[in-house]
């Protein structure tokens, strides 16, 4: 399902990082359509957004205790914004190898922690690592997502303290 949220944006290029965090806060801002998102107590929900200048957008839901684990979103680059409830956002300040491992050790000093509640939210850039989590034990949080270009892949890792583990890639055709 694709939603257009009434949002026109001027962008006429590829969107930077900064349009992108623009449309997440202009597009979280809409109440109406923040509401008509189906919510489920147990798993997380999500619909497509017309994003600006052909990026790709994404409306989700998160119940109480759910998260993404550790992924990165490839080539591309981001914006998020809680639109209501809070969202934690676990990264990792150091630059990966984009292609050819499987296992690394990460130095002690690369864990970022940051807290994103209603209204709140940050852009990245490519290969950006990190797992988005909603800590609540009883308030789903909405947040509004935003990548260009499009997704062509997600690397989802596993963590076990220092270890950091590439377990799977997926693509578009797994999510959509």
């Amino acid at each position: 399902m694709s939603v257009s949220p009434s949002l026109s944006s001027s962008v006429s290029t590829a969107p930077t990082q900064a349009d992108l965090l623009d449309f997440v806060r202009r597009t979280a801002a809409d109440a109406e359509l923040i509401a008509s998102l189906p919510l489920d107590p147990e798993g997380r929900t999500w619909v497509r957004l017309e994003g600006p200048a052909g990026s790709e957008a994404w409306l989700i839901g998160w119940p109480p205790g759910s998260g993404t684990g550790w992924h990165d979103h490839a080539d591309s680059v981001g914006a998020f914004l809680t639109a209501t409830g809070e969202l934690k956002e676990n990264s990792l300040a150091a630059r990966l190898p984009t292609d050819g491992w499987k296992t690394l050790e990460l130095s002690e000093d690369v864990d970022r922690e940051r807290r994103l509640p209603a209204g709140k939210g940050r852009s990245f850039g490519r290969h950006h690592v990190h797992e988005v989590l909603n800590e609540s034990l009883d308030r789903h949080a909405i947040s509004v997502h935003a990548y260009y270009p499009p997704l062509p892949r997600i690397r989802r890792y596993s963590r076990s303290g220092p270890i950091l583990r590439l377990e799977q890639v997926e693509r578009p055709e797994d999510w959509q």
